[in-house]
């Protein structure tokens, strides 16, 4: 049976309305300042966090000193960062506003290894040393950039991408935004040779065309 472009429209028209066209779903109200106490949490589930009382709302839930400082020194970790973001305890007046910010100390030499959020778009403010990052389309294209203090780059929703800091005696900052209240993040080594259980190492043997040694060599040189 042949399908008329207009009944393939109607056929589209129920999945499109389905599907949210942003990251998070819009408010109904001026703002949803988070109740993160347990009594809130243990009442109900609910897709992010139940609001306050908006009358009982002060300016001081909307503002937030998180990102003022480093985090514990990103130098000790297994690839050279650190990363301290927002949440509903840290910024309550940031829930359910289809947004969230982090800070990401660099180590000099330190790596954000290729990762990827599969709920958000990522916008990076370099605000201290020197970067290398980039990320692959889904055409395996691969877009990379020179950051300097003071530039910016944007990382497409839910595509792999890494952040190095290629200054070996500097530190780098980067302040980065999220149109997602939980952008998620998956680290690509963590995510293939740090699972619970264990990945299958026949796949990842095959996957990276290595051996049995090598796949253990990577397990311990990652911690597991």
């Amino acid at each position: 049976m042949r399908i008329t472009c207009c009944q393939a429209l109607l056929l589209l028209l129920p999945l499109l309305l389905f599907f949210p066209s942003t990251a998070d779903p819009d408010l109904l109200l001026d703002f949803c300042v988070a109740d993160t106490s347990a009594t809130a949490q243990s009442n109900v589930h609910l897709n992010g966090h139940p609001c306050i009382d908006p009358a009982s709302a002060t300016s001081a839930h909307f503002a937030t000193s998180a990102l003022s400082k480093p985090p514990p020194s990103a130098s000790a970790s297994l690839f050279g960062f650190a990363v301290t973001t927002t949440n509903a305890t840290t910024l309550p007046g940031g829930n359910a506003q289809g947004l969230a910010m982090s800070r990401a100390d660099i180590a000099a030499g330190g790596l954000v290894p290729p990762h990827a959020h599969p709920r958000a778009s990522e916008s990076a403010l370099l605000l201290q040393g020197e970067l290398l990052v980039g990320f692959v389309d889904t055409s395996y294209r691969l877009y990379t950039q020179q950051l300097r203090p003071g530039d910016a780059f944007v990382f497409p929703r839910g595509l792999v991408h890494f952040l190095y800091n290629i200054d070996v005696a500097t530190p780098a900052v980067v302040l980065s935004g999220f149109n997602s209240q939980n952008p998620g993040v998956q680290l690509a080594p963590i995510a293939l040779f740090r699972t619970e259980p264990r990945f299958p190492d026949e796949v990842l043997k095959k996957a990276f065309k290595i051996s049995g040694q090598d796949v253990q060599r990577i397990h311990k040189n990652l911690g597991g």
